[in-house]
């Protein structure tokens, strides 16, 4: 008669799940299953094996857009911000070091206890002499990474990895007017692609570059050219290795990015900054108005800036000049026109360094 009463929930609400919850735990496992299914193919790839390939089904993309990938980015970065105690800094940052194979003999700064967080040791700056800029080539690499696709944009498709294909047009979004852009007058009946083309006799091209968590993480004008326009794309932050780029059609438009568009010498030229997951920020030098991983957005919409005025004709970069960086590390696309004659001075799956040479006439 003296024994305590156990008093118990019910067990419907001990075990509630809720959807939030289901979507997370599911999402967040197949995501884990599909970085292993990565590795293999990576594995294979190294071995000089062809993969066959797979694409995802509507079903696997919404699986995997059900991760709050935005959310867990946003937290990454507010992590990523707090100051380390100084004898924590170095144990951090050479785990992360040995992890992603990063090279700290070229940084400007070596040693570690400089570095206050894990977003300057990420966005850490060079030596100026590692680096050199290619004087003879007329396109050099925006940045440090590995070419995943490049070679002549046709059929208004372009190829993000070997044999998958993104719409040139959703990836770029509606034809900006001629009087922002000084494009030709081209006939409403013409492809997208056509339209984009100045010069008789040019051709449209691309390159793909991805950027690993261990690269660095700072991108540069990759030729002399003038921005014009700015267009930003809220949208998802999926991964965009390798692996997932094989696997998921038209991944660079479903992300997030910042697309900057105008002209170089031979005609149109944009370079676009994907952003991928744990890289919500990208930021532009020169345009203090972007702001990128806001806590809302409208699905499938975008904002436009212009950089021409009356006083001002757009924003002049040079061939190698600072542009912009990832907080972590993900994809830069370029989209430009040249003549039939541009060569690519490339192998897809090089790793190549920025100021080194894409291609010339």
């Amino acid at each position: 008669t003296d024994r305590k009463k156990l008093h118990t929930a019910p067990v419907g609400q001990v075990f509630r799940l809720r959807p939030f919850h289901v979507l997370v735990a599911t999402g967040g496992g197949y995501a884990g299953y599909r970085k292993y299914e990565d590795y293999k193919l990576e594995q294979l790839e190294k071995r000089g094996i062809e993969v066959p390939v797979k694409l995802a089904s509507e079903w696997e993309v919404a699986l995997y857009k059900s991760v709050p990938t935005r959310l867990l980015s946003r937290a990454w970065g507010r992590l990523n911000q707090v100051e380390l105690p100084t004898w924590l800094r170095k144990p951090v940052y050479s785990l992360y070091i040995w992890t992603f194979g990063v090279n700290m003999k070229e940084a400007a700064v070596e040693d570690l206890h400089h570095y206050r967080n894990l977003s300057e040791f990420f966005r850490r700056k060079l030596k100026p002499q590692v680096r050199p800029v290619c004087c003879v080539h007329s396109v050099i690499s925006p940045s440090d990474g590995k070419i995943l696709n490049f070679g002549q944009v046709k059929n208004c498709e372009v190829e993000q990895v070997k044999g998958v294909t993104y719409s040139l047009e959703s990836f770029l979004g509606p034809r900006i007017s001629t009087e922002e852009m000084h494009l030709s007058q081209a006939s409403p009946g013409n492809s997208f692609q056509q339209q984009l083309v100045t010069k008789e006799g040019n051709e449209l091209y691309h390159c793909v570059i991805y950027l690993a968590p261990g690269d660095y993480h700072c991108f540069h004008s990759p030729t002399d050219w003038t921005v014009s326009h700015r267009r930003h794309f809220p949208g998802s932050l999926m991964s965009v290795n390798p692996g997932v780029a094989r696997w998921i059609k038209e991944l660079f438009c479903h992300n997030e990015r910042v697309v900057l568009t105008g002209d170089w010498k031979h005609g149109f030229f944009s370079l676009t900054a994907v952003g991928a997951t744990n890289v919500g920020s990208i930021r532009i030098y020169f345009d203090q108005d972007l702001h990128t991983n806001s806590p809302s957005y409208s699905k499938g919409s975008y904002n436009d800036f212009s950089f021409i005025s009356n006083n001002k004709e757009g924003i002049p970069m040079r061939k190698g000049e600072h542009l912009g960086e990832f907080n972590l590390g993900s994809t830069i696309v370029l989209i430009f026109e040249a003549p039939k004659d541009f060569k690519f001075n490339l192998k897809a799956g090089q790793k190549i360094r920025f100021g080194e040479a894409l291609g010339s006439l």
